[in-house]
């Protein structure tokens, strides 16, 4: 009888530490979730503070004709007023000047403002100062902003790099690799079938490592060449290939055999993404893309995931990459699978900034995609 006491005893403990680790938690989730909140609110503060001051030394010059030794002056009336307080040096007051200029209502701003009349100006700057800070933008630190305005151009571009900096948490130095590596273009242009495919949770990271078009400026063969002969080469270079690749690839092996009921296939390259943290199958052809190379390719991932993934890894992802493509046939293609797969291109010499502006969509389809795009 007392031995059933205790246990049960015991059994209570055992269920109320379970609720204390519970409520230990929650708690945790609640501080970190009022943090994050708070940093959110002074951030915005922050960037509707900077705003603003940016607005006023427009207007102000625009009204009074003050030349840019205004700016100076103001930056040490600023910092002996506020001591210790960060962010009204000269530079960060014209950054914050430009920044109100490039994003509040360009078609405005645009127009020549030097031999404006005083009634027209006056009515002018009155409209100037309804523009409001977009929404978007502050939802991400003003270093960052300042990073995109400076490497982005167009608004759309702006908006992509934006959004992308908030869901994904970028650093300023990830945001600039982006940026230089030109993920919104590769985003627009590259054939995937990875919105139906691959989870969301890093359906955007995978987008941004399969290119549209592969550089192989590093191999060395004549136009007419084998498909061996092609994989050979990129063995023989293979850091330069994993480089154009883009980062965060690993190489396995070439020819990987893989087991299916008895019978060997060989998968030309096996790589692994260490940020993906999944398998990638890259197939090579020298010819132009054919849809069946992504059956061919369906089958190999099938098999890796079977035999190969481990458990707490992602799914395969294949990649054909093929000399040539018709975009209609990849594209007719990869509505019909069901296993992540892109196909790209090769080339031997670096044309691909054409090429890519060719395929972009028009500016109004762009800007419809990054208006509605939900990372």
């Amino acid at each position: 009888m007392a031995i059933h006491c205790v246990k049960k005893k015991k059994e209570i403990m055992g269920s109320e530490l379970v609720k204390y680790n519970s409520f230990i938690r929650d708690i945790k989730d609640l501080v970190l979730r009022h943090q994050y909140d708070a940093m959110k609110a002074v951030n915005l503060e922050l960037m509707q503070l900077y705003w603003e001051i940016g607005r006023e030394i427009y207007c102000q010059q625009l009204e009074h004709d003050w030349g840019d030794s205004v700016v100076e002056v103001l930056s040490k009336e600023l910092q002996k007023e506020f001591p210790g307080v960060r962010g009204f040096s000269t530079r960060n007051l014209w950054l914050m000047r430009n920044f109100f200029i490039e994003y509040s209502r360009p078609a405005i701003l645009q127009s020549s403002t030097a031999e404006m009349e005083t009634p027209i100006l006056k009515p002018f700057i009155a409209e100037v100062k309804k523009a409001t800070l977009p929404p978007f933008m502050a939802e991400i630190s003003w270093s960052k902003n300042y990073i995109i305005m400076q490497k982005c151009k167009t608004p759309t571009e702006r908006e992509f790099y934006t959004k992308m900096t908030k869901h994904y948490g970028w650093t300023n130095e990830v945001l600039i690799n982006n940026i230089e590596n030109k993920a919104f273009e590769k985003y627009l242009t590259n054939q995937t079938n990875f919105d139906e495919t691959v989870p969301e949770k890093y359906r955007f990271q995978a987008k941004l490592a399969v290119k549209d078009d592969y550089n192989f400026d590093f191999i060395e063969m004549g136009i007419e060449h084998s498909e061996a002969e092609l994989e050979r080469e990129v063995i023989n270079n293979i850091q330069a290939f994993l480089s154009e690749m883009g980062g965060y690839f690993s190489f396995i092996g070439s020819q990987h055999r893989i087991d299916v009921d008895g019978d060997d296939y060989y998968i030309d390259l096996l790589l692994y993404h260490r940020r993906l943290r999944c398998l990638i199958a890259i197939d090579l052809k020298i010819g132009e893309f054919r849809p069946e190379h992504a059956g061919k390719m369906q089958f190999y991932l099938s098999a890796l995931d079977e035999t190969m993934k481990l458990p707490d890894e992602n799914p395969s992802i294949g990649v054909i990459i093929c000399k040539s493509k018709s975009r209609t046939k990849v594209e007719y293609t990869l509505r019909s699978t069901s296993k992540p797969i892109g196909v790209a291109t090769y080339s031997y010499y670096d044309n691909m900034p054409d090429e890519m502006r060719s395929m972009l969509p028009s500016p109004e389809r762009i800007a419809d995609i990054v208006r509605n795009m939900n990372p």
